[in-house]
């Protein structure tokens, strides 16, 4: 049963979930750890990499990557650091199979990239020159195991971010959010960082699977791995260097069949692990673009249907984490998930947005002052002022909000890459996200560590817990005439309601 005892798993799957073809359901076969913030992610990394040895492997999946990053969070003039880098080089040279699949876009396009692409094609060379500290002679170990991958949308990028690490017959996939970047490692209460002399924080999760879900994530890392070993040659030049290519060859070959064990029995749980991919294997400009071989050719939109299910199933509330709440070029208006969120305020469900207080870099002015156009067009004006009364946008002061999660209803609970826009949900930007019911109380334990960070108060003080486990208290957090809020001082205000009044 869930925390309040009123539905079964299957009555859960049934309301939260979205089953399809190709689309299933992980029933108690799965293990579910989500962490929250670099500071749970990178140092629990950093073990099970450590633990890898000869015939295992290690697939990485990134939007970028700090090369230089020690998973500890050591500094770089530390001398027990010891860079992500030279991890894995160290790792390869054991006889790990090690495979970086790092985010191209629009890398395919053009001769000379900008932004994290052009950081990308750098960030790529030096892991495939990298020679572990003391090992000057032969091949470098991750030679033909980094590749960029520009297979999508022109607009869009290959967003998806996971570790797979196989150890003999144990698999375990983290899928979240977070980039491998010094920047990352950060957590609640958010003070250690400063950028140009302000404060400066970053909030993000992933979550570490096992079992069936996991098995998922290595056949989305294997698909991946054929279509991009299948593009053709390109060159890319970044002056003064002459022109090379993006992923010279050889390549390894396929990583084959994910590794099989003794199914695990997890009660009270189930996953599904949503996919987005545009409806087309795209080689920059090439017209037309070519169909997927390891994929379905017409695309993939599990992200969006399984949120879009979610909200259409929620009866109490919607609570969403994200950096945008808008869109960007190369939107799809028919995947907004907006919709759903209408339909749930005119049935009376409590909608909580959160979102950054300042921008990505935390070098600009900032955010989130006021509502925006693409919140106020699509929900606040449809909506009566009586419905507009379930609904609250927020912004965290001095943090960076970039966790893409969504918690309803104490029930369901979606953590990944995919941002809350048409964008992730149609396949422009490639991602990866994980949908769980729980009919215990593992997703409102999510919601208590997620309130509880933003609203700065300890989990620990007398009475804290315990008035945030009662959902009908905790959802005055947000709007007085909700509940009747948390009794407990914060030890800092950093919430600010954006809107509506």
């Amino acid at each position: 049963m869930n925390p309040d005892g009123s539905h079964s798993l299957s009555e859960l799957e049934r309301r939260y979930l979205s089953p399809g073809d190709d689309f299933p359901i992980h029933r108690e076969d799965s293990e579910w750890d989500p962490l929250i913030d670099g500071t749970a992610y990178f140092p629990r990394l950093f073990d099970e990499i450590a633990t890898a040895g000869a015939g295992d492997a290690i697939y990485i999946s990134a939007f970028q990557i700090g090369v230089d990053t020690d998973l500890r969070g050591r500094p770089s003039d530390d001398p027990e650091s010891l860079p992500v880098a030279e991890q894995l080089a160290r790792k390869a040279a054991d006889g790990v199979d090690v495979r970086i699949l790092l985010a191209g876009g629009a890398v395919g396009s053009i001769p000379a990239p900008l932004g994290p692409f052009r950081d990308n094609l750098a960030s790529a060379g030096r892991l495939r020159l990298w020679r572990p500290s003391g090992a000057e002679d032969g091949e470098a170990p991750l030679s033909g195991r980094v590749l960029l991958d520009w297979t999508g949308h022109t607009l869009g990028s290959n967003h998806q971010k996971f570790v797979l690490i196989r150890r003999q017959s144990e698999l375990a996939a983290f899928v979240g959010g977070l980039d491998i970047d010094d920047w990352r490692f950060d957590g609640g209460p958010h003070d250690q960082h400063r950028v140009a002399g302000r404060r400066w924080g970053w909030h993000d999760a992933t979550q570490r699977l096992t079992g069936g879900a996991a098995l998922r994530v290595w056949e989305v890392f294997r698909a991946r791995w054929h279509e991009v070993t299948t593009l053709p040659r390109r060159l890319y030049w970044l002056p003064p260097e002459p022109p090379r290519f993006m992923n010279p060859p050889p390549h390894l070959p396929d990583p084959g069949d994910a590794p099989r064990r003794q199914p695990i029995r997890v009660p009270g749980k189930s996953l599904q692990v949503a996919r987005s991919f545009g409806w087309r294997k795209r080689d920059g400009l090439k017209v037309p673009p070519d169909r997927w071989s390891a994929l379905p050719s017409h695309g993939v939109r599990e992200v969006f249907a399984l949120l879009s299910a979610a909200i259409d199933g929620a009866q109490r509330y919607v609570y969403v984490e994200d950096q945008y709440f808008r869109e960007f070029p190369g939107a799809k208006r028919r995947f907004s998930p907006f919709p759903p969120v209408r339909r749930a305020l005119e049935r009376g469900v409590k909608v909580i947005f959160v979102c950054s207080g300042v921008d990505n870099n935390a070098t600009k002015s900032p955010s989130n002052r006021q509502l925006n156009s693409e919140v106020t067009r699509q929900l606040m004006k449809p909506l009566s002022p009586e419905h507009r009364r379930n609904f609250v946008f927020y912004r965290v002061e001095h943090l960076t909000v970039h966790s893409k999660i969504a918690v309803i209803d104490d029930a369901f609970a979606s953590i990944g890459s995919a941002n809350f826009f048409s964008r992730s949900m149609s396949g422009v930007d490639h991602e990866l996200s994980v949908g769980v019911v729980d009919s215990q109380a593992d997703v409102r334990d999510l919601r208590v560590r997620l309130w509880a960070e933003h609203l700065r108060v300890d989990l620990d003080a007398v009475g804290v817990r315990e008035d945030l486990n009662d959902l009908g208290r905790a959802l005055g957090i947000w709007r007085a005439e909700w509940g009747a809020g948390v009794r407990a001082v914060p030890a800092e205000s950093v919430l600010r309601l954006v809107g509506p009044p």
